[in-house]
């Protein structure tokens, strides 16, 4: 039985022929099914089948083959070319086939596509979605073998099978197969991390690292994200700028470290554990005690706690995994114990009593990072957890207080807590308020408690006259202003709420209530004595307690505190001395705004999970006035300490005999984490300490923008404070992910973007599963499905890591807030694409046994390869200087500029005629080739080698797989960064070349506005002019080169002075050069005209919605400076556009009624 197997006859054009590869897996079975008779194939007809399953390109074919085959039997199959070779006699199955430029021929003919056989084929096409996507024409050839774009019918989806590595942990992945015939991130991005772990790659020789210079090496500490979770988007966004910097350093040859690390994360882990205690063994933490409990949370650390871990690896971060820390290990516990007793001993940790932010519900201090600021515009109930009632809040309640002695004279107040009108102790008015100086001094009546001391103040700091009845009531043990207004006047502190959020026995009649319970009955009571006003809508901001979702109370706890004043002085030097950088430098402002106004830092949280204060009580000799409190780092240090503070307040005693008790507190997160950067080196001990001597001080650290002050500065302050070191010398701000219409991410609004959902891919109800699995109400469950229709109709596709860390590092020149677009992340998996398919390419052309030489400065090389070695110079140049000044974004320009747009668009595409008859089983070539050859390995490897910091995975997989050379690495990842090569570089050629596109480009253009079927662009006439004789020429002699790109079968280069062709449509390039289209019988130029007014329209309409937008009142003041942005550069897009519309419109009403110009 013969079958046809041609591969790209030399007969057919580029236009006129698609090679196919099919691997020979499939061969085998088509040769089974052949054999069998169940396919009846003709003698020497070669067939052109359509694979109706995306299984084929998957490589899951054996299933989808019966269902293939049976199209043969359809009668409007095609023959299309003669069998050149049996099957029998072939290593691959390939067909080449002849485009139908008819419709029904083409789609009346079936084709077999699928992954490329043992000696590789050009990528193939895969449907009409991927053919639409502009980035999808930018690659080699017909770039269309993408299998993950989903456009595959509802069969294949059934038939496709999940991706099992093959490759044993560690192992290097075998390619020993041919390259699959699209871009699969599963398959691609599958085994690499562990080679790479395995190799060692990640681990610098601490004592071979001893004498290195500085400048020469570059040291990094991840931002510790939570043991508790999962890596949302920001995390990835950090990773992927992190890793980039280090990939970069790393094939630079620096010694470089990137330390890995999770932070014990107090409260929210805490949290988990009691949440998970409640529901499957309905016990709390009381009924376990709190060793035991802590065990608890280690074992759940250990079952769950790594899932960060795994996250990592999957985005691709090249830490070194042999130096993970965990801000609980033994290692670092040393180091808070160190730190919190050196600053006790320096008289920088104290203990006081205080307003703390108290969360309720989980009974304990909070953090400012660790309250959110809900901002309340209007009047509603809300939920919060422990309480059964929705409580009110955004109202202004209004009562008064009787004046005593005074019959009828009252002063109206007005809150937002009422129930804190219980432990009022005054009422502060404006000393120069004529309404109240009849008042001052005088005494008031508290209608709940009759004996309470209550008196009429003046402060004129606190009281805004203006503002509501100008009288404030004074609160002092509820409300930081209060406060600062008690310590002012010597008021009364009263706490009238406990820390589990009831009325205590300060609160009369109220005691025993919860607290929004006496807010309700409160009123009612206020109501029946005459008292209450009203209530008012007042917008507001409500602390929530960003783990539990309860409301904030400031309550007075003793609680330990650091003095900052000091360190916070030494950490403002180092930036005003450029000791320290911080990047972007508009950060500045933020950094002296808050350290210069520092307040002492709450460090104690009352939890069980976390590093116990290593401060210890004098409970017994028992002493008269303040608690004694030492700090230790053992209980028998910290009575050696005591003794001799007791003897030097006079009391002897010995060591024995004094009894001591711990803090029951733990450390608040961030103060372990502060110690971080020196910490994961063994600090404090540093004697023979390797690690700290040859890492520490780290080059930089890297985090987002919003933890400048929660972290950063506490990093600096506490190790100038500790060390006498800066830990870093450069800081870099990241800005902040939003989503794509610039909202916060929030679990309850629906568009927090998971990066696994984004990398491997999730459908729409798989989405909504996700939020029905979580703890949201249904309400909010139902409001954050409508978001995820509107934004996610079709799920999220498949983009792989690789896409996904580009597309962030692409959003980077956007300021302090991204607003990710996920649809733009899937154009950079395209991108991925493209580089198989450029590669695929290549390799199809390098003859069996070919190692590269390398390019030479003797070599006789041609215009076009002159020009992509300067372009690749170029992109070097640019993206080191971007990596140095760490701008990511263009970073991403340069590489992807120059693969797209210089190397796929424009070199392959010239590279083609010159290849085209070299043979496929010789590796003779002609000099002109090998010249070819070599530069395109060039442009290949050290392509790949620019991109690898941005694209880990799929630069190793391609870099694997190109041919040798005398300098290839074993490893991508500790490869050469390539540098900018002044030999190759050539301004004047680079000018000729912006002449020669901007030529390629008009012409593209007209087509399309012309609407000219591409059958037909074969037979139009072309024309192009310039006025400079020197570019003239050179264009003459690029002519054929301006017909391969621009798709036209022949383009004249007509001299400066000659007339315009007749009967052509102009269209202007530049005021120097001119082009010209002959369209008569392609096209029906009135109805041209027709589609382009409608455009018009269109683009006119959108237009003007985005000028309206600009002139609405107080744009400027109200709208968000990134959607400012957003609508500053659609207007000048849409005007471009309009533009060209315009001129489009115009040069074809050139053409008179006698089909003549002008």
């Amino acid at each position: 039985m013969a079958i046809v197997v041609v591969v790209g006859p030399a007969d057919l054009g580029p236009q006129d022929r698609c090679d196919v590869g099919v691997g020979t897996f499939l061969l085998n079975e088509l040769c089974h099914l052949v054999g069998a008779g169940k396919v009846p194939l003709a003698d020497g007809v070669v067939y052109r089948l359509r694979a109706t399953t995306s299984a084929l390109v998957n490589r899951r074919v054996c299933v989808a083959l019966p269902q293939i085959f049976t199209h043969l039997s359809h009668p409007h199959y095609t023959p299309l070319l003669k069998c050149s070779r049996r099957m029998a006699d072939s290593d691959e199955l390939a067909a080449a086939i002849k485009y139908q430029q008819a419709a029904h021929d083409s789609a009346s003919a079936p084709v077999i596509e699928g992954a490329n056989g043992a000696g590789g084929a050009a990528a193939v096409g895969q449907g009409k979605k991927e053919k639409k996507d502009k980035g999808a024409k930018k690659a080699a050839g017909k770039d269309k073998g993408d299998t993950a774009k989903g456009k595959a019918s509802g069969a294949a989806q059934e038939v496709k099978q999940p991706f099992v590595n093959p490759t044993p942990k560690g192992a290097k992945k075998d390619l020993s197969h041919a390259m699959e015939s699209g871009y699969d991130p599963t398959v691609v991005e599958s085994a690499w991390s562990d080679w790479w772990e395995q190799q060692g790659y990640f681990t610098p020789d601490a004592k071979a690292s001893l004498h290195t210079k500085d400048s020469q090496k570059f040291i990094m500490v991840i931002p510790p994200p939570n043991v508790t979770g999962n890596l949302h988007i920001g995390h990835t966004l950090t990773t992927a700028i992190e890793d980039s910097l280090t990939r970069w350093h790393r094939m630079r040859g620096d010694v470089t470290l990137w330390v890995p690390g999770t932070d014990h994360a107090g409260i929210a882990t805490q949290a988990v554990v009691e949440r998970q205690l409640a529901k499957t063994e309905g016990k709390t933490r009381h009924d376990y005690g709190r060793e035991a409990f802590v065990d608890k949370v280690w074992q759940w650390k250990e079952e769950k706690g790594n899932t960060i871990c795994y996250q990592l690896r999957r985005i691709g971060a090249s830490v070194d995994w042999t130096r993970e820390a965990f801000t609980m290990n033994d290692m670092l516990s040393k180091a808070v114990k160190e730190a919190f007793v050196r600053m006790f001993d320096a008289g920088l940790t104290y203990r006081a009593t205080r307003l703390v932010s108290w969360c309720p519900f989980l009974k304990t201090a909070l953090s400012d990072i660790e309250v959110d600021q809900e901002e309340i515009n209007e009047p509603k109930h809300i939920n919060i957890p422990g309480f059964s009632h929705r409580v009110e809040v955004g109202v202004l309640v209004h009562f008064c207080y009787p004046i005593e002695g005074q019959d009828g004279a009252m002063i109206e107040v007005a809150t937002t807590r009422i129930e804190t009108m219980l432990g009022d102790v005054a009422v502060a008015v404006h000393p120069d308020d004529e309404r109240y100086k009849a008042y001052h001094g005088k005494r008031l009546r508290h209608p709940f408690i009759p004996d309470r001391s209550m008196v009429v103040v003046t402060d004129g700091e606190l009281v805004d006259m203006t503002f509501g009845t100008g009288a404030v009531k004074i609160t002092p043990a509820h409300d930081h202003n209060d406060f600062k207004c008690g310590k002012k006047h010597g008021l009364e502190f009263i706490t009238i709420i406990d820390e589990k959020g009831y009325m205590n026995e300060n609160a009369g009649p109220f005691k025993g209530q919860h607290r929004f319970e006496c807010r309700f009955n409160i009123q009612q009571e206020l109501e029946k004595m005459g008292l209450l006003r009203g209530k008012t809508p007042n917008p507001m901001r409500l602390g929530m307690c960003s783990r539990s979702g309860d409301i904030i109370e400031p309550l007075l706890v003793p609680q330990w505190y650091v003095d900052c004043k000091d360190m916070a002085r030494r950490a403002c030097e180092a930036v005003r001395t450029g000791e320290l950088e911080l990047i972007p430098a508009f950060h500045k402002v933020t950094w002296f705004n808050w350290l210069e106004d520092i307040r002492d830092w709450c460090v104690s949280r009352q939890l069980w999970w976390g590093h116990r204060i290593p401060a210890y009580k004098v409970v017994e000799p028992q002493l008269e006035g303040d608690d004694m409190w030492i700090a230790g780092r053992s209980a028998e240090e910290a009575k050696e300490k005591a003794a001799k503070a007791l003897t030097d307040r006079g009391v002897n005693v010995e060591a024995g005999a004094i009894k001591l008790e711990q803090d029951q507190d733990v450390l608040d997160t961030w103060f372990s984490s502060g110690l971080f950067p020196f910490s994961v080196f063994g600090w404090p001990d540093n004697a023979d300490n390797e690690d700290i001597a040859a890492f520490f001080p780290t080059t930089l650290l890297e985090t987002g923008h919003d933890i400048l002050f929660f972290w950063v500065a506490r990093m600096v302050m506490m190790s100038l404070q500790l060390t006498n070191q800066l830990p870093f010398d450069k800081v870099y701000l990241h800005a902040m992910v939003r989503d794509a219409h610039g909202q916060k991410m929030s679990k309850s609004k629906g568009n927090v973007i998971d990066p696994i959902e984004v990398i491997e891919g999730i459908t729409l109800e798989g989405l909504h599963q996700k939020l029905r699995e979580g703890n949201l109400q249904e309400k909010e469950i139902k409001r954050a499905m409508d978001v995820q229709k509107k934004d996610f109709p079709q799920g999220i596709p498949q983009c792989g890591a690789d896409a996904l860390r580009y597309g962030l590092l692409a959003y980077t020149k956007q300021g302090r807030s991204v607003n990710l677009d996920i649809n733009r992340v899937v154009g950079y998996r395209h991108f991925c694409n493209k580089l198989w398919n450029a590669v695929r390419f290549a390799l199809l052309n390098f003859p069996r046994g070919f190692e590269a030489k390398g390019v030479r400065m003797a070599d006789k090389r041609q215009w076009m390869d002159e020009w992509i070695l300067h372009r690749l110079s170029m992109a070097a140049k640019a993206t080191n200087e971007s990596f140095e000044s760490y701008m990511f974004a263009e970073c991403v320009q340069a590489t992807y500029n120059f693969w797209l747009y210089e190397l796929c668009d424009v070199y392959l595409e010239l590279l083609k005629p010159r290849l085209a008859d070299a043979p496929s089983d010789s590796p003779q070539r002609t000099p002109d080739q090998i010249v070819a050859l070599e530069t395109l390995y060039t442009c290949l490897d050290c392509g790949l080698r620019l991109l690898h910091p941005l694209l880990p995975f799929v630069t190793e997989e391609l870099y694997q797989r190109i041919p040798n050379s005398r300098h290839k690495s074993e490893s991508i990842v500790v490869a050469t960064y390539p540098q900018e090569v002044l030999a190759w570089d050539n301004m004047t050629i680079d000018e000729e070349m912006k002449v020669f596109q901007s030529v390629i480009r008009q012409l593209r253009s007209m087509a399309m506005t012309l609407e000219i079927p591409p059958k037909d662009t074969k037979s139009v006439a072309v024309y192009v002019r310039h006025r400079s004789d020197e570019l003239s020429a050179f264009l003459s002699r690029r002519s054929d080169d301006i017909a391969t790109l621009s798709k036209y079968g022949t383009v004249k280069v007509i001299e400066g002075g000659e007339r315009d062709p007749e009967g052509c449509v102009r269209d202007v390039v530049s005021d120097q050069c001119d082009v010209f289209i002959d369209p008569k019988g392609t096209v029906n130029l009135q109805q041209t005209v027709e589609k382009i007014d409608k455009k018009l329209g269109n683009c006119q309409k959108s237009l003007d919605s985005y000028v309206k937008k600009t002139e609405m009142p107080n744009y400027v003041d109200k709208a968000p400076e990134d959607v400012r942005q957003t609508n500053t550069e659609k207007i000048a897009q849409l005007r471009d556009e309009l533009k060209a519309l315009e001129d489009a419109k115009a040069n074809i009403l050139k053409i008179t009624h006698q089909g003549k110009i002008y």
